[in-house]
């Protein structure tokens, strides 16, 4: 039988790399739980860090023939997870967050009809991706992972200052963007349903 314990990395990358699921197994059972306590503290999350752990070793599965070039697995794994993860953590943003005060004309009246499609979330998703990396990911930790300031400031390396400021610039930025997008795309969306439902008649 296969056994694992007596290969290095380098050969275990290599069996898994050629369909070897024994091999994969044991990469798997070697990794994820300490894999899965990194992934809780980044995301705060204990069913969002189960399913980034499980979503990352079916793509390293799917594309285990690209392993070949894997030096440093563990690397790799914490790398592309912690991706994954920021990703799941936008993901969520456009789905918590809720719609304040977005007013367009100024007299205090919602926009229900727009708020009621994916206008503001493609917006507020539009806006996260235009931010400088940094701030994108200090603004996903805090606001939809949930940390703390000292928290942010361990995962990403950086002082507690700086990722306070980080997060007040990402903010501004985002709001600034989406009440300036805003008008415009609502017009657009009025414009187009109702000459589709002209259409319809």
């Amino acid at each position: 039988m296969f056994d694992i314990a007596h290969l290095n990395e380098r050969e275990v990358l290599t069996q898994v790399a050629s369909g070897n699921e024994h091999a994969f197994r044991q990469l798997f059972m070697s990794h994820h739980q300490q894999l899965g306590v990194h992934m809780l503290r980044l995301t705060n999350s204990a069913e969002l860090a189960e399913e980034v752990v499980q979503d990352v070793f079916l793509k390293i599965w799917l594309t285990r023939e690209s392993l070949v070039g894997v030096d440093n697995f563990k690397a790799y794994l914490f790398v592309i997870s912690k991706n994954h993860a920021l990703n799941c953590l936008k993901k969520l943003a456009k789905e918590r967050v809720l719609v304040k005060a977005l007013e367009i004309d100024g007299t205090g009246t919602f926009i229900t009809e727009v708020a009621d499609t994916d206008l503001y979330y493609n917006l507020l998703d539009e806006a996260i991706d235009q931010l400088p990396p940094q701030q994108q990911k200090v603004y996903l930790l805090s606001r939809h992972g949930r940390l703390k300031y000292a928290e942010i400031a361990d995962q990403l390396e950086l002082s507690r200052e700086t990722v306070k400021k980080y997060l007040q610039i990402a903010t501004v930025s985002i709001t600034e963007y989406v009440h300036e997008h805003l008008e415009v795309s609502a017009f657009i969306l009025v414009t187009v349903k109702s000459f589709f439902i002209f259409l319809k008649k």
